[in-house]
Formats: C-alpha cells, structure tokens, sequence
C-alpha cells in the first residue's frame, strides 16, 4: 500500500554525494513501532533518517548508489513493510479497520452486557461470552497480537506487545478459571463493579475485559485514522487539483493529451472553465486566472502576454495559450506538495524526547506490571485481584497519545498552512517561529509593490531626456531588478549593449557601440571618482547614468507600499515583535516608507552580505531574527536568520533559502505566518503536556485496582483520540 505522494529523489541539502528517498510504511501499530524502524534505518551506514508515524513514512538520506529497495529490506528485516512513495492512490487505513470496528462491537457488546448485568446472566451465558471473546481477541484484534510476536521475534517490545499480553492473559485465565475452576458451572453468575474486587480466582471470567480492551482500542485506532486523513486532506488535495489533460498546439492543430505527457515549451490551450495543465507563460490571449490554489487569495488574477500561471490554477473568462515552463514534479504545486510532506515527517526537538521517553517506556511497563502482580498478592489482595491489576496496568499505560502529539498537530498545521498559501517547512521552523523577537523586512518586494515607475528623469546639460534614457535602457535590459524594468519601460526601443555585468548593491555596466556605461547608486558614481549631485531624492530611488565616466544625468524611480504593510507592521507589534528595515536603497527613501509604516529601526544602502551581517549583528545583541524578502540578493540574509520568510512572489533563490514561505504577495501572510506556526507549536506542546500527564497519573491508578481492563482500554483509546482531535482544532486557524 502506497501514500499519495511524490518520489524524492536526487541530491539534497548540498549533499552531492548523498540520495533522498521517500518511502511508505505498513505494519506500524503506535509510535513505538516507528522509532523502531528508525533506529534500524540509521544503522546503515551513512543513513540519515526520519520515521513519523502520523504521515507512515520515512524519510531518508542515504550514500549516493543507494535504491529503494536496500532500505525496503532493512524495514523488512524490522518486521514491517515498505514501497517507495509513489503517486498511486492508497488504500485508506480507516476503511481497513472498520469491518473489524464494526464485528468487534457487535460481539463485545454483549460480552459486556452479560457481564455487567447480574440479571441477563442466563445458565451457560460464559460459553456463549468465551465463543464471542475468543473472536474479538484472536480475529478482530490479531493485528495486536500479530505486531507484537514479530517484535518478539527480534527482541523488541512496542505497545501492542502490552495490549496483546493484557487481553491474552485475561482470556487465558478466565479459560482456565472454566475448564478447570467452577467458573464453568451451568448457572454461575458474578457482579461487575468498575473498581476490582476480591472474588475467588477460579470462579470468575474476564472476558469482558478482553473483548472491551480490543474493542475500544480498534476504535481508537479506527478514529485516528480518519482524523489522520483529514489531517493529512491539505496534501491530497494539492497533488489532485493539477488538470487530467490538455489541449495543446501541434503543426496549427488542437490535439488533447494526458497531462503526464506535456513537455517543456509546449503550448496549451486553456479555454474557460479549464485547469491549467503546468506551469507557464501566456503567449496568446487575456482572461482573468484564479489561483486560490497556491496563493490563498480568493480573488482571480488578470493576465495577459508575457504573464506567469501556475499549474492547477482555473481560468475563468477568456481564451489562453500557455507555454509550458514547467511540468509533471517540477511544477509549483507538486514542489509545494513536497515541501508540505518533507514539514509534516519531520520531528521537532520536543518529539525526539519524547520517542526517547518511549522507547524505554514499554519494558518499563511491563517491569511495573509484574511489580503490580506481586506487591498485590504479597499484600494479601489475592491472585485475581493482583492479575487484573496488573492486566489494567499493562493496559492504560500505552503510550499512543505520546507518539501521535507531536505529529498529529504537526500534520494539520502545515496542511492549513498550505490551504492559506503559507509553506511551513518542518518542525524546527515552527519552534523556530515561537521565539523570534525581531522581524527584519526587506523594502522592495516586501514593504512595497516592487512594480516601480519612472518618477522624474533629470538630463545633464547637453544631454537630453530620450539620449538619457535610451542609454539607461541598454543597460537596466540585461537586468531583471523592479528599478530596471521601470526604467526600460519608459525608455521604450533601447539599442543593444554588450558584456552586461551585474554590480550588486551598486547597480551594472556594459559596453554601449563600444563605449563604457554604468548605471547604478550614488555609491556607483563615488566609486568611479565622480562628483555626487546634491542632496537625494525624497520621492524614491536614483538611477545615475554615467557614460565613459561622464554623468549623463539622473532617473528617480519611485516605488508603491504594499496595501495593508503598515497594518501588518502593527500586527507584528501586537505579536510582541520589534519590526526592522533593510535595504540596499538609499537613507532618505528608507525612513521615508519607514515613517510611512511605522518601523524606527532602519539600515539602508546595505550590500546584499552586509544584509547578513546586520542580522547576525543582531543575534549578537542577544536577539533571535526573522528576515523577510524576496530577491537574490535576500538570499543569503535569509540562511542567516534564525527564522527566514520568503515572499512567494519573489524568486527561487529566496525560497530555498527559506523556513516559511508566502505564496500570497502579501505581508500580512508574515503576521498569519508566525501566528499559525505558534499556534501549531501551542498545540503540540498542549498534547504533549495531555500525554505525559496522563501515563503518569493513570499507571498509579490502575496499580492500586481502581480500574477494570476493560475501563483502561476505554481510557486509553480515549486519550489518542483527545490528542488528534486537540490537533485537529488547527483546521478553524483563521
């Protein structure tokens, strides 16, 4: 059986020599079973992995030659199985368990009725509760029993080796109370009270807890299950929206294909109504394109010539031909698809503790059950109450809450992440997220639309507007930055230059007819040895151009806030976040917009590896950072943040160098961002916190006898279910 997925493959992380595999789980019974198979994994040389139990996979990075298939064997070798993650549906494990839910109870109810019940106990009511017990216990629940001898065969203990050593014990006692005691006799009857008693050893049957134990227990799992796959919903539906086929040009002709079949720079039709099949380019035609799907807006976009889509995105009005920029596992979708799955298997630190606390956890229960046993009969609680004590203890003690507390809160809050366009990659972002203190924001891009316009153009004398202009042009065309298309926009026709070089920070140079020209800041000009002019624009950003190391004159290209960037400057305030602005553009431009939204705290005219030095500037100062942007240039000062934000709109440099990322061009994704991955972190450290409490204060209790078998399985199934449905509030985040 398969998850729905994407195989990952493929050097990762830097790592050249290194392969990344994806690989689906069965088997795995509770959380104990999971960080059995990882130990096994990381045994192997140069294997790094990671095993969730909530998402049944596992991650790994292994030595570069490595196959699928040497892995699949060593989880084999574990007891369990293993398939490389494919796209293929999978079977659901819910609909797996709910035939065996559904038997269970219709046999186990009447187990329990007749037990409890002094008055429906008819002449022979045990033999009819053995028959019905017997099935409960070794069909409906051989998945307990099944798991548990394996991992005896390779001498581990997981919780279903407590819950199949309970409810066999408590069949195999009441048996031979039957057949060797009196409990067999026609017409015995006994009371049932929710504490133990002290009844003779040899006249009273357990089956009740048997079957009870089993019962609730697959319930349990059964409705874990469904809340995993609800949970897990984000993901599904990220790799369903992409279109089943399309219609593409070939040699003047309309020819549909499976979507599977598109390649690279094939043109697509999309008519309205449609999907469209990949990544693109419109080419033809103008319509309005709705991209809910990967932004989170709710609002369709216009394109036309020259615009990007997306794959999965619908066209709404008019007729588009798209060329195919990217397909099949490259597309935007399936990428976010996979970032979502690499978040939801990792772990964060709070959940290796606990998959250490587990791993001791279930020898240790069955050290305290047979104490239990013992310490009973040796206070004169007699063999019956001593074994069923010592059964409740084996039973409330399993620690699936503990397994699934992390995971659980982890898988919903990523995938409602992905639902509103926030990409959260992993754990370590989220506890990252709940102890920044500053956020440090890029200007253009960022604060600001990014889309500039040519505000004022200032020719030296003896020069004139279109010259200044058209040699600007030449240069700004072999760049992609905002204030170079603006100006290249304005210009309009620009002669060709030559040998475009890229001065970060500064701005650029080419030859023009062989002449050297540059195009750049005030600091451009300073470097050069030319007189800077004046004092700098207040309306935006200056563009000086200098020709064979003459100024030819100054463009001021004025840039837009985003809407609601001083709201969102405000919502970090409110969030207890000290806001800081940090730009390459110039000291008068950056107080400008940080007046404009609020922020003290400013450094401009900063190169792109000074913006890394003023973030670690301010972890020096004790400080853990958040930085937002969105250009190359944000790259770096992204890696070195403790939490790095890249702004979907922005480029993929950014993106990879990121923790969190908005695909959604707005900068109140960063204030939603961070309140969800608090959120998210709040909840996991709630269910932990439900987890640990609960083993710890039930294990005494059901030592002491003061519950049934059958009232500990009900209370530990309960608790799994607590811990999900806890986590599943993170669906209603808003």
């Amino acid at each position: 059986m398969t998850n729905t997925g994407v195989v990952e493959r493929g050097s990762t992380g830097g790592a050249k020599n290194s392969v990344a595999i994806s690989l689906d789980l069965t088997g795995m019974t509770c959380a104990s079973c999971a960080n059995r198979i990882e130990k096994k994994l990381n045994k192997v040389d140069g294997v790094q992995a990671t095993v969730n139990y909530a998402t049944e996979k596992a991650r790994v990075q292994a030595p570069k030659g490595t196959t699928a298939q040497d892995l699949i064997a060593v989880v084999e070798a574990a007891g369990y199985g293993a398939r490389e993650t494919t796209v293929e549906p999978r079977e659901e494990r819910a609909d797996v368990l709910l035939p065996r839910v559904q038997l269970a109870f219709t046999l186990a109810v009447p187990v329990i009725a007749v037990s409890m019940v002094p008055a429906l106990q008819f002449p022979g009511w045990q033999w009819l509760a053995l028959l019905l017990t017997t099935i409960v216990v070794f069909w409906c629940g051989r998945s307990f029993h099944r798991a548990a001898l394996a991992n005896v065969r390779h001498g581990a203990t997981t919780m279903d080796t407590l819950v199949s050593l309970g409810t066999s014990v408590a069949w195999l006692w009441s048996v031979v109370a039957m057949f060797f005691g009196h409990a067999g006799a026609i017409g015995m009857t006994h009371e049932f009270t929710l504490t133990l008693g002290h009844a003779d050893p040899m006249g009273s049957v357990y089956f009740e807890a048997a079957a009870g134990v089993v019962a609730f227990l697959l319930l349990g799992r059964w409705i874990e299950a469904r809340s995993k796959r609800e949970a897990g919903s984000a993901v599904r539906a990220l790799l369903e929206v992409g279109a089943k086929e399309a219609t593409i040009l070939r040699d003047g002709a309309e020819v549909a294909i499976p979507a599977g079949e598109l390649s690279l720079n094939d043109l697509i039709v999309v008519r309205p109504g449609e999907k469209v099949a990949a990544d693109g380019v419109v080419v033809e035609g103008s319509s309005a394109v709705d991209a809910a799907v990967i932004t989170g807006e709710s609002l369709p976009v216009e394109v036309g010539p020259g615009s990007a889509v997306v794959g999965g995105s619908v066209n709404t009005t008019g007729r588009l031909v798209v060329k195919a920029t990217a397909v099949g596992s490259a597309t935007q979708v399936a990428q976010i698809a996979r970032l979502v799955e690499e978040a939801q298997t990792g772990k964060a630190r709070a959940q290796r503790l606990a998959d250490r606390i587990t791993e001791f956890f279930v020898p240790a229960v069955l050290v305290l059950s047979m104490l239990t046993f013992m310490v009973q009969l040796l206070v004169g609680a007699g063999p019956t109450f001593a074994l069923t004590a010592g059964m409740a203890v084996l039973i409330i003690a399993c620690p699936c809450a503990l397994g699934l507390a992390t995971p659980s809160a982890l898988l919903v809050g990523t995938g409602r992440g992905a639902e509103l366009g926030v990409i959260i990659r992993g754990a370590q972002a989220l506890e990252k997220a709940r102890s920044v203190q500053a956020v440090v924001l890029d200007k253009t891009g960022t604060l600001t639309t990014g889309r500039m316009s040519v505000l004022e153009v200032a020719p030296a004398e003896g020069v004139d507007e279109a010259e200044l202009l058209a040699v600007a042009a030449a240069v700004e065309a072999g760049s992609e930055h905002p204030i170079a298309r603006a100006v290249v926009e304005r210009a309009g026709d620009a002669p060709a230059a030559e040998r475009f070089e890229a001065l970060p920070g500064i701005g650029a140079r080419a030859l023009l007819d062989g002449v050297p020209v540059a195009v750049g800041s005030r600091r451009l000009l300073a470097e050069q040895g030319i007189e800077v002019p004046g004092e700098a624009s207040r309306e935006g950003s200056e563009v000086f151009v200098v020709r064979d190391g003459a100024l030819l004159g100054r463009i001021v290209v004025g840039d837009q806030l985003k809407p609601g960037a001083a709201e969102a400057v405000a919502g970090l305030r409110d969030l207890g976040l000290r806001p800081v602005l940090l730009t390459g553009d110039s000291w008068v431009v950056a107080r400008e917009v940080a007046s404009q939204v609020g922020i003290e705290d400013v450094h401009a005219e900063v190169l792109p590896q000074g913006k890394a030095e003023v973030i670690t500037g301010l972890q020096a100062d004790g400080m853990r950072v958040a930085m937002v942007g969105d250009g190359v240039n944000d790259a770096a000062a992204l890696a070195t943040s403790d939490l790095g934000i890249a702004m979907g709109a922005g480029t993929d440099a950014a993106m990879a160098a990121s923790d969190l990322t908005l695909m959604r061009d707005d900068l109140m994704g960063v204030v939603d961002a961070i309140r969800l991955s608090r959120a998210t972190e709040r909840t996991i450290r709630g269910n932990l916190l439900w987890a640990f409490f609960y083993n710890v204060a039930a294990i005494p209790v059901a030592a002491l006898g003061l519950l049934t078998p059958m009232i500990a399985g009900a209370a530990m199934a309960c608790s799994s279910v607590f811990v999900v449905l806890n986590s599943l509030r993170l669906r209603n985040f808003r």
